[in-house]
């Protein structure tokens, strides 16, 4: 009973990542408020950043780092290549919610309304 129960939990992080990413996806798609939609696809942006840490990451591993320990087991060095590409990944992404968050001040300015339906309409 308890293997499995520690076998659901390993799979856990995987499973909380694409919810996450579900979440957010839900808040993309169906919201009609600009500043909804950014913060839905910022939060999709961080459930795809914890499911590629969370792929690259390896039970019981260690620290990609030259240890006295590295010599004896090799193997159990955790993936370096994720991490650095989810680090790369959040300035990216906040860098481009950031230009979005701008452009939503923008339209608010010149429409006077953040729903999208309204900014559909009207006439530049």
């Amino acid at each position: 009973m308890s293997n499995t129960l520690f076998s659901l939990l390993d799979y856990g992080v995987y499973s909380t990542a694409v919810l996450v990413m579900l979440i957010g996806l839900y808040g993309a798609l169906v919201k009609k408020s600009l500043l909804k939609i950014v913060i839905g696809l910022s939060v999709v942006d961080s459930g795809l950043n914890l499911l590629i840490v969370s792929i690259g990451y390896y039970k019981g591993g260690t620290a990609p780092i030259f240890s006295p320990g590295y010599l004896a087991h090799p193997q159990l060095m955790v993936d370096p290549v994720p991490q650095a590409l989810v680090l790369t990944a959040i300035v990216i992404g906040f860098g481009v919610t950031a230009v979005a968050l701008a452009l939503v001040i923008r339209l608010y300015r010149h429409h006077g309304t953040l729903n999208i339906d309204e900014i559909k309409n009207l006439k530049w």
